[in-house]
């Protein structure tokens, strides 16, 4: 930490993330500009600041020029806020100086910000507030006649504020997702920082995302972080750049629960690794989440199954198909399994419940089916940062984890799940049909297994009550993966096994 940067303590938000973003927090007495469009969750920022502190044993005053108190009431309840039992206690105050709060007439262009900032102050001092929310400061400003005026007195709050001792949010409206920071011009150069929420709409999905642009003599994270609203925990911002790479890596072996899968695997799987098992519908990948989830069960471990294709009922019939009893393994307390449909939350949800379930079951292996289901709900930037941040959770936590994605052909070729989970994945295991006269069989390599020797053979497995049973690898034929196999003649097959070295 550099020396102005301890000049210059900061104050928790209590907002999930964003304390990493800003490297501590806000700058202690003084004033944060939120800015943001319609739908980007300015007004939670701002009651979520409050209610955090309160909550801490701190007292905030939130000055509300749009909403009435009664909606903010009602609205924020949904969160897990009760705002009246904070004014109960003196921990919370508003000022009302919304255009129809009763007995008044409506604010016009000599608003006078003189008579409100002594309200502020009386109500900073019967409570002892630490903390004070503005929301939305552009309701007044646009009934000023112009930038300059609006410039002054937007000065002349913040110098209020820093002389109360407070640290203090005002939220501006936006009307661009990129283009000027706030609605006059002039907002984000009289305030000491300014954070910016963007709700964009990004294929036909919206996005919400979190920037600091500045705290003034000191620190913070660079870039644009995605975030999302949860009931009972308000705003959660993902920092991604907080997924260092300081995971340990362990040379212990667990079993796929399949012997022949694992010995094509070098001996079986690590135990911190995070598996891709890539293929076609109807290839086998449930199947092999199945033996996964009940090869670690026989080990004594617990695990957890997270599907977003098939329902809890589809999962256990298919398992009982195979001879696996999950009701069982699930009311012996050694399983957990939980489905949701993708469309029914937003990405960035689908990761925060994900993280919040193996921190609250504590599982030593989980598997996800499918991947390529949440990539409905998601941009493909969105995709790829919820990938990134799944991957290195898992790893993070030491417990090995099977993710399952749909290839776009039947016959081959590469699905975008693969794209961007290949590089962060210890090992990928693909599942491939195999047309070969009239006949359609099925085929499996591994295509990845880093840290460890592996089979470079492409096997030919079958599928029946007893699960998947992995046979010899096919001979005499080229083209697999590409999804153009190929007979070749045995004698051209041993002249291309000698060109490459094969036994």
């Amino acid at each position: 930490m550099s020396t102005t940067d301890r000049e210059i303590p900061k104050l928790s938000t209590g907002i999930t993330g964003l304390d990493y973003v800003t490297e501590g927090g806000l700058p202690i007495g003084r004033t944060t500009l939120v800015a943001g469009s319609a739908g980007s969750a300015k007004t939670v920022f701002s009651v979520q600041f409050l209610a955090a502190g309160c909550e801490a044993g701190e007292a905030g005053v939130m000055i509300t020029f749009e909403e009435s108190v009664a909606d903010i009431r009602r609205n924020v309840r949904a969160l897990g806020w009760d705002l009246a039992a904070y004014e109960a206690d003196n921990r919370w105050r508003f000022v009302d100086a919304s255009p129809l709060v009763e007995g008044e007439d409506e604010i016009v262009g000599h608003f006078d910000f003189g008579a409100l900032l002594a309200r502020v102050e009386h109500a900073v001092s019967v409570t002892g507030a630490t903390r004070v929310s503005f929301d939305s400061i552009g309701a007044v400003f646009s009934r000023f006649p112009d930038s300059t005026t609006v410039r002054n007195e937007l000065y002349r709050l913040v110098h209020a504020l820093r002389e109360m001792g407070v640290t203090s949010v005002i939220t501006a409206e936006r009307i661009e997702e990129y283009g000027e920071i706030a609605r006059f011009g002039v907002e984000e150069f009289v305030a000491d920082n300014v954070i910016i929420l963007r709700n964009v709409l990004e294929a036909e999905r919206r996005r919400r995302t979190i920037e600091v642009l500045k705290l003034r003599g000191t620190g913070h994270r660079k870039g644009e972080f995605p975030f999302t609203i949860l009931p009972g925990d308000g705003i959660v911002i993902i920092p991604l750049s907080s997924m260092e790479l300081q995971m340990r890596s362990s040379d212990v072996r667990i079993t796929s629960g399949n012997e022949e899968l694992d010995t094509m695997c070098g001996g079986g799987l690590f135990r911190d690794s995070v598996i891709l098992v890539s293929g076609a519908t109807g290839t086998g990948k449930t199947l092999m989440v199945t033996e996964f989830i009940a090869g670690g069960i026989a080990q004594g471990e617990r695990c957890l199954l997270m599907g977003f294709e098939e329902s809890r009922d589809q999962l256990f019939r298919n398992a009982r198909g195979w001879g696996f009893d999950f009701e069982g393994m699930e009311a012996a307390g050694n399983l957990k399994v939980a489905c949701s449909y993708p469309e029914t939350a937003s990405i960035e949800d689908h990761l925060v419940s994900i993280k919040a379930t193996i921190d609250e079951f504590r599982p030593n292996r989980v598997a996800i089916d499918s991947l390529s289901a949440l990539e409905r709900v998601a941009s493909e930037r969105g995709f790829r940062e919820f990938v990134i941040a799944l991957s290195s959770f898992i790893k993070h936590q030491e417990i090995a984890g099977l993710v399952t994605s749909t290839s776009k052909t039947l016959l081959g070729g590469e699905s975008v799940t693969e794209s961007h989970i290949s590089t962060l994945t210890d090992s990928i295991i693909l599942l491939r049909y195999v047309e070969m006269f009239g006949e359609v069989r099925r085929g499996m390599t591994v295509l990845k297994m880093r840290g460890s020797l592996h089979e470079k053979a492409i096997r030919e497995f079958s599928i029946d009550h007893g699960g998947m049973h992995v046979g010899r690898r096919f001979a005499n034929t080229t083209g697999i993966l590409t999804g153009n196999p190929m007979h070749v003649p045995p004698s051209d097959a041993e002249r291309i096994g000698q060109l490459f070295g094969d036994e």
